[in-house]
C-alpha cells in the first residue's frame, strides 16, 4: 500500500519541500508520496485528523499553522514546548507526535556551512516571530555569550526575551530603528535575519532589515529567506567583507531531520541538496 506525507500550509504553492523530500523518498526506493496540500485554519483540524490513517506517514506543518496545530496533537516532544511551533508531525498506529526541526536545521546550516559555533558568540536576531523564537532557541541552548531581538514592534522581541530568558544569556530587546543598534550590530558575531525581507516576489524584496554599514567585517550575517539565493542584505555584506549564510540551507536541514523521524533512513543530503536548488532556480528565475 503507498503511503503518503504530507505538506500542510496556506499557501504552499511556492514551496521547494515536495521537490527535494519526494527526491530523498525516491532514493531509496519507498512507495511514499509527498504532497503539498493548501488548507486554511477552518479545515485544519479535519486535515490534521485524517493524517491518522494507517497509510500516512506524517506530515509538514508551515505557517500559518504551526502553532494552531499543537492542541489537535497527541504528543508534543523536542524543542516543541521550547519554541511553541511544531513543523513536523509523525503518525505511528493513530497517535500524532509533534516536533520542531527549525532549530536542528538552523544549527547544522551554521555549524556546516557557516563553519562557526555559537558558544561564547554574541548574536543579533532580527525580527520576532516563528522563526525568531527557534533560532533564539537554538542559539541559547548552544551557549551564546548575548542574544539581542531587534524587531520593529519593540514589544513584541521584548516578549520573546522574557519568555526565553531561562533558557540562555538573553540581553536585552532593541528597536530595529533605534540608536542603540548601531553598537549592538557592530559588535555581534552573528547576526540572523528572521523577517520576510528581501523575499522574491514580496513587497519587500529589494529591502535589508538592517543598514549593512553597521556590521562589523568580522560578522556572520545569515538570512533564513532563501529565495533568492542571495538577498539584498547578504548582497551588500559579503560586498563590506562579511561572511554570508543563505537559508537554503537551513531548508535543506529541517526537512532532511523530518524525512529521518518520517523514515528512520539516513536522509540523502547531496540529493536533497541537489534537487532544492534545482527547484529553487526553477522557481524563481526569471
Amino acid at each position: 500500500m503507498s503511503k503518503k506525507v504530507f505538506l500542510i500550509g496556506h499557501p504552499v504553492g511556492h514551496s521547494i519541500s515536495p521537490a527535494f523530500q519526494q527526491a530523498a523518498l525516491d532514493h531509496y526506493g519507498l512507495d511514499v508520496i509527498y504532497e503539498a496540500v493548501d488548507i486554511d485554519s477552518e479545515a485544519l483540524e479535519g486535515t490534521i485528523q485524517k493524517l491518522r490513517h494507517r497509510d500516512v506517514l506524517g506530515a509538514n506543518i508551515t505557517v500559518p499553522h504551526k502553532e494552531s496545530v499543537i492542541p489537535m496533537l497527541d504528543n508534543a516532544l523536542g524543542d516543541v514546548a521550547a519554541i511553541g511551533a511544531v513543523n513536523t508531525i509523525l503518525n505511528k498506529d493513530g497517535v500524532l507526535t509533534g516536533y520542531n526541526t527549525d532549530a536542528i536545521g538552523f544549527l547544522q546550516s551554521l555549524r556546516k556551512h557557516g563553519e562557526l559555533e555559537p558558544a561564547g558568540k554574541s548574536v543579533l536576531i532580527l525580527g520576532a516571530g516563528g522563526s525568531a523564537r527557534a533560532v533564539s532557541v537554538a542559539l541559547a541552548k548552544e551557549g551564546a555569550s548575548s542574544i539581542f531581538v531587534a524587531n520593529r514592534d519593540l514589544q513584541r522581541a521584548q516578549r520573546l526575551v522574557d519568555t526565553l530568558r531561562p533558557l540562555g544569556n538573553f540581553s536585552g530587546a532593541v528597536a530595529l530603528d533605534s540608536q542603540s543598534m548601531k553598537s549592538i550590530a557592530s559588535n555581534s558575531d552573528i547576526i540572523v535575519n528572521c523577517t520576510p525581507l528581501g523575499m522574491h516576489g514580496s513587497t519587500g524584496a529589494t529591502l535589508s532589515p538592517i543598514d549593512t554599514d553597521l556590521i562589523s567585517q568580522k560578522a556572520l550575517v545569515v538570512d533564513l529567506v532563501y529565495n533568492p539565493s542571495e538577498t539584498p542584505l547578504l548582497h551588500r555584506a559579503r560586498r563590506i567583507g562579511a561572511k554570508t549564510l543563505g537559508g537554503l540551507y537551513m531548508l535543506v536541514y529541517q526537512g532532511s531531520a523530518s524525512f529521518k523521524i518520517w523514515t528512520d533512513l539516513d536522509p540523502p543530503l547531496e540529493i536533497m541538496f541537489e534537487i532544492a536548488n534545482k527547484a529553487l532556480a526553477e522557481k524563481y528565475t526569471n
